[in-house]
Formats: structure tokens, sequence, C-alpha cells
């Protein structure tokens, strides 16, 4: 295999009560010395259900700007069609090695099951082992990625993308609504009903060492939001005020992450969230983001109704795909 995966590692290293030295961080990004100890702000939690679409809209646009990050309830995908996504996930990863190599990401291509993703500046690894596939549009969804094990895997998976739909809706119409524009524009300057979402199962397996590693580095999303659910282990941090903190997950929420696009659309007004993920001596702990995001070719910039001569462009417009690029390859934008 071209990496050895971190489950593999994970269970050699449990008995050592150690990691490899790739896996340990700097000082500065170690979680023990890096994470708030005081009292821990919540982030915002936003109810769909509110029939005060003016007040929806505020809240949303609120915690875009304020914190980039927020939870939403009475979003109405059903608790049963999140869990089946979540056995069935699960299940993947606890299928015997060879089977889920059978699914390992190829070249030149993000989908697949695999364990390096970008360049860490220092050269370290990050403790996690991934899936990647689309869920939408079905003209980019390519079985080949979708596990044929377990059994309802690709059923669970189409019905939660169909909920989902309706999801990244509102938070697109809100989200335009809160700059004081029509409630289709962001939608239309992502590419409209073109926009893609990309599923990614992260596993994180048990740390001996979680003191020490991390999950994923600190990081903002490439998308234009990120719509997330993760497993009942706490691990998700957000930066704020110069700090890390854990977030508070509320149980049958969604966590929506305000991606760099929405943040280069509005000019800045929105906030893209700086997050990582740390990890756990005893559990695994697992995710599940959904990348919302434009086309490659697809032209994304500050929105021209944002911009003027008292408040200027502070983004360059180019193609998504070369907005990519330039991230994953650490190179100025």
């Amino acid at each position: 295999m071209e990496f050895e995966r971190v489950q593999a590692i994970a269970s050699l290293s449990a008995s050592l009560n150690t990691i490899p030295p790739e896996f340990i961080r700097s000082e500065h990004e170690r979680p023990d010395m890096t994470t708030y100890r005081g009292p821990v702000p919540e982030i915002p939690v936003v109810d769909l259900s509110t029939a005060d679409r003016t007040r929806l809209t505020r809240a949303i646009a609120d915690a875009s700007e304020e914190w980039g990050i927020f939870q939403i309830v009475n979003h109405g995908i059903p608790v049963e069609v999140v869990k089946e996504l979540q056995r069935v996930g699960k299940e993947f990863f606890e299928l015997p090695q060879g089977e889920k190599e059978a699914y390992v990401t190829g070249p030149g291509s993000i989908e697949g099951y695999g364990t390096k993703l970008q360049k860490d500046l220092e050269g370290k690894k990050a403790w996690v082992d991934y899936l990647f596939h689309f869920v939408w549009p079905e003209s980019r969804i390519n079985l080949k990625f979708w596990p044929e094990k377990p059994e309802a895997y690709r059923t669970a998976n189409k019905e939660y993308a169909k909920h989902l739909l309706r999801i990244v809706d509102e938070m697109l119409s809100s989200l335009s609504l809160g700059l004081g524009l029509e409630e289709h524009t962001v939608k239309e300057a992502v590419g409209g009903d073109e926009l893609e979402m990309l599923l990614k199962i992260n596993y994180y397996p048990p740390c001996p060492r979680p003191d020490l590693a991390l999950g994923v580095v600190a990081h903002t999303d490439m998308s234009v939001v990120t719509i997330l659910v993760p497993n009942e282990v706490p691990g998700l941090q957000v930066f704020k005020d110069d700090r890390w903190f854990d977030v508070k997950y509320i149980p049958n929420a969604l966590i929506v992450h305000i991606g760099d696009q929405v943040e280069i659309l509005s000019n800045g007004k929105y906030k893209s969230v700086l997050h990582r993920t740390t990890v756990n001596k005893e559990k695994a702990r697992m995710s599940w983001p959904v990348f919302c995001s434009p086309t490659d070719e697809t032209v994304v910039g500050p929105l021209p109704q944002l911009v003027g001569d008292e408040n200027p462009a502070k983004f360059k417009t180019k193609k998504y795909k070369d907005y990519c690029y330039c991230k994953l390859n650490k190179l100025p934008q």
C-alpha cells in the first residue's frame, strides 16, 4: 500500500504506550499545551424550526460573522437517517484491511480510501484514515469509491445526501439575505445547481499519546460550507480570541463550518473557521463532514455588490481548482 494506515499503527502503538515520531507535533501545536482550560464558550446554536425568517437569517449571519461555525437543531433530518449513515461508515472501517484497500485513492483523484491528504510544512503526519466520495450531483457519483460492504452503505449515503440538499439551500439562502442580497445570490455565485457535495469519513483510532498528536491539523475548509456530524467522542476544536476551545456537541445537531469560498464571496464579512481535531486515548473518534463546493471551473471572488471604493476587494478572483491547488500545496493565493 502507498501509505501505512494509522489504524494499523494504532494497533501496534497501543501496547507500547508511545507513537512514532512523525506523529508527534511541535510544542506550538500540541493539544495538551495549547487547549484553553478555562470556561469554554458555547458556539452558536441555530434552531431551523423557527417560523421567523428574519430571526433565522440574523442568527445564521451573526454566527457566521462572529464564529464561522454553528450548530443547527430541529433541522428535519430524521435521527435514524443520521444513525444509519454513522453505522455503515463505522462498519466500513471495521472491515479487514484488504477489503478497505480495494477503494484506495487513485492518482490525481481525491476520492477513495487513504491516509495522507496534503503536505505538512514540518513533515508531520495526522492521526487519521479517511474515505472520500462525492454524494451529489448524481453525475459526479462514482460507485467505484462507494463501498459495497456493509450492504446498506450506498442506500444510507444516498438517503442522507437527499436530506442534506435542503439544508444546504437553507444555509446559502440565509447567508445571502444576511449580506443584504437576494436569497439566490450566494448559491448562483458558487455554481447554482452544479454545486458539488463531497463526503469524507474521518476515522481517528485510539491514540496512546493524545497529548502529542492531532487528528487533523489547524485549517480552514476550502469549501463554500461544510456540514458535519460526529460520533459521540469529542475532539473538534475551534480557534477564537487567540485560544483553542473544545466544541461541545449537541446530540442530533448538525455542525456547520463556514468555508473559504463564503469568506471570499462576502469579502471577509463572514469568517471561515479555523479548526482542528484532537484524538482520544480510549475510543475511536469519527466524523462525517460533507464539503459543499463549486465545480473546478467555477470562478469565485468577492461579490460585486459588496465591493466599492470604500470597501475594496480583499481577495483575488480565481477558478476554484486554482484556489485548491494553491492551498493544498501551501502556495500564496
